[in-house]
């Protein structure tokens, strides 16, 4: 994009931290500067949140073992539905362990951030699954409704109660772990909408022991089945906007482009690029063109606190150049062209120009 820096001493402003700018470097041939921030707010305890994880899978796999038996003996859907939901429970918590442990493994080869998006890989496994075995028990929900088992009330009572305290005990573990983790997230909904339906199936089974109407038992399963259904379409909504790579939810490019135009001696901002690269984990590119003359590792300073400050963007690659009247010739043809192939507005102080 555009002609190459030729600037003398940008490289010693790479991988300075966020907030901590490096000192400028010995000159500014052309004005031109490439900076990095690299001060990343995403490391928060992994060893902690894996104990947490494993603390909650020792409960689920334990009590899931208890519950099968119980529901077979009860002939109770609204228990299987619970010990089916506490497998996926156990396979999620599975997924975010090692989801965890490969994320944390440091870039190498072709692998330029490393593999910190296996936990995005996790949470929409999680997402998925929590669909399906929506769809499936809204098919025996339903079936059930027009020809009702007899259902063993006070079995599903006793394990129902049950049921809560260990996943209140789960649950509580898990909202101790970081929760801005997709990974995590996906985990903890799995775990919370189980102990929803631990909470429908005690109610169904009181329903039944004290009156005998065992269609309760479906109409527990299909409450449940819409809670998953809700948990689940949330995750993989939110992991699929990291995979297509769009801004993180709440962040406005729009927004973030004019507030950058509108720093002292900036001409214009373009080609800016805003993504996620894992839940928490936001990166940013531009191109600014700043006014002639003018020092662009001032101008990049300040859009780098600017960035981190109002946005909580560490991580950003930002290329400043001076306005020349060919940078400012975006799309155009020939030699001097800038950015035949531009992406996004052009954003210049208050205004910004129509996409290419």
């Amino acid at each position: 994009m555009g002609e190459p820096s030729r600037a003398t001493g940008h490289g010693d402003e790479m991988g300075h931290a966020a907030g901590k700018p490096a000192a400028p470097g010995k000159g500014h041939d052309k004005g031109h500067g490439r900076g990095h921030g690299h001060g990343h707010g995403h490391a928060l305890a992994p060893e902690a949140d894996r104990r947490q994880l494993t603390g909650a899978l020792a409960l689920i796999v334990g009590f899931m073992a208890v519950e099968v038996v119980v529901g077979i003996l009860a002939r109770s859907l609204a228990l299987i539905t619970d010990a089916g939901h506490m497998l996926t429970d156990a396979i999620a918590l599975v997924f975010a362990l090692v989801a965890m442990r490969i994320a944390q493994r440091p870039p190498r080869g072709g692998f330029t951030y490393g593999l910190k998006r296996a936990e995005i890989v996790s949470a929409q496994i999680n997402g998925i699954t929590l669909l399906l075995l929506s769809a499936y028990f809204v098919y025996e929900g339903v079936w059930r409704l027009f020809r009702p088992p007899s259902v063993e009330g006070a079995y599903v009572v006793a394990t129902g109660v049950a049921g809560i305290v260990v996943n209140l005990a789960a649950t509580w573990l898990l909202s101790r772990a970081n929760r801005s983790s997709l990974n995590v997230e996906g985990a903890f909904q799995h775990i919370l909408s189980d102990l929803y339906a631990f909470i429908a199936t005690t109610v169904a089974g009181l329903v039944i022991w004290l009156t005998g109407w065992n269609r309760a038992d479906a109409i527990a399963a299909l409450v449940v089945a819409a809670l998953m259904l809700k948990a689940g379409w949330g995750l993989v909504r939110d992991s699929g906007r990291v995979f297509m790579e769009a801004a993180p939810a709440g962040m406005n490019p729009a927004e973030i482009g004019r507030r950058a135009a509108a720093l002292d001696h900036v001409v214009e901002v373009h080609d800016l690029h805003i993504w996620e690269v894992t839940s928490g984990y936001a990166a940013l590119s531009a191109h600014i063109l700043v006014d002639p003359g003018t020092d662009c590792h001032a101008v990049r300073l300040a859009t780098e606190r600017l960035l981190h400050d109002e946005y909580g963007i560490d991580h950003t690659t930002l290329q400043v150049d001076h306005a020349t009247p060919q940078l400012l010739s975006i799309g155009g043809t020939g030699d001097d062209r800038h950015c035949a192939d531009p992406h996004g507005p052009a954003h210049r102080g208050d205004t910004a120009t129509p996409e290419s």
